[in-house]
């Protein structure tokens, strides 16, 4: 099923969150063209092949905005197009005359979705993926995190949006415009550290046996037995009444994490081996 088989989209987002959402929108059926700076996408001399991957199947087109050509061209496909994506901020959209007043008036049956940093009043303020983990409490100094949530988050969020907006389309019959925050993107995702599920304590952070971290012979396992039919198999497998955190440790250092994983598979117990990298 394609449900986006007849929608034009044009893209001029660069770096992870702007490819991730068209990725995902061209298998939805969506023909999309990719517009970039001369210089092309930072992705692409980061990870050569992951920007193939997401860029299968799309139009990509280098134009420097800053010249009056390249500005016409722009507008040529702007006239095609059906949905805008953008992942500049409002100050330099409007220098290029991309601004949705400016946009809509030139082109009314364009919809855009405008993916910024942060959303009302601070669009201008900068900051990445790190920036938005780091101000809603999803980091644990001095450790980096290992995946780029405020641009996934956010990737998908555009996705929704644009279906959304597509879907409204032909009631409406003019363009509509939606602005994504990557900010608050992962500022959804940390709700179960505010609530306290999560993080030091929380009952998901290292407060249940049931579900935690164990180290083994050789690496480490990851156990998930919150129902209580889980949980009550796993005390029975391993001839434990109610243990307790430290108890589990001690039964999980006699194998290693592959031993472990195939010991679980054949239980159906959720447990698996920690994989790094």
């Amino acid at each position: 099923m394609h449900p986006l088989e007849s929608v034009r989209i044009l893209s001029t987002a660069i770096n992870l969150p702007g490819p991730l959402a068209v990725s995902r929108l061209r298998q939805l059926g969506a023909a999309v063209t990719k517009v970039e700076p001369p210089d092309g996408d930072p992705l692409n001399l980061a990870k050569p092949d992951w920007y193939l991957e997401l860029h299968e199947g799309v139009e990509i087109v280098r134009l420097n905005l800053k010249k009056s050509q390249a500005r016409a061209e722009l507008d040529q496909r702007l006239e095609r197009a059906d949905l805008f994506i953008s992942a500049t901020r409002p100050a330099g959209l409007q220098r290029l005359g991309l601004a949705w007043p400016e946009l809509h008036v030139r082109h009314p049956h364009l919809s855009q979705v405008a993916i910024v940093g942060h959303g009302p009043p601070n669009e201008e303020m900068p900051g990445h993926d790190l920036t938005y983990q780091a101000e809603c409490g999803l980091l644990t100094p001095p450790h980096l995190p290992r995946a780029c949530v405020a641009d996934w988050a956010g990737a998908q969020e555009v996705v929704i949006v644009a279906l959304s907006l597509m879907l409204e389309r032909p009631k409406s019959q003019s363009g509509k415009y939606a602005q994504v925050s990557l900010a608050e993107a992962a500022n959804r995702f940390a709700e179960p550290i505010r609530r306290g599920l999560t993080g030091p304590g929380g009952l998901l952070g290292g407060g249940l046996p049931a579900y935690n971290l164990f180290r083994t012979l050789d690496g480490w396992i990851a156990i998930a037995a919150l129902e209580p039919h889980f949980w009550q198999k796993l005390c029975h497998e391993l001839r434990l009444a109610e243990p307790t955190h430290g108890q589990l440790q001690e039964s999980v250092l006699q194998r290693t994490s592959a031993e472990w994983e195939a010991w679980a598979k054949e239980r159906d117990l959720p447990l698996v081996r920690v994989r790094e990298g």
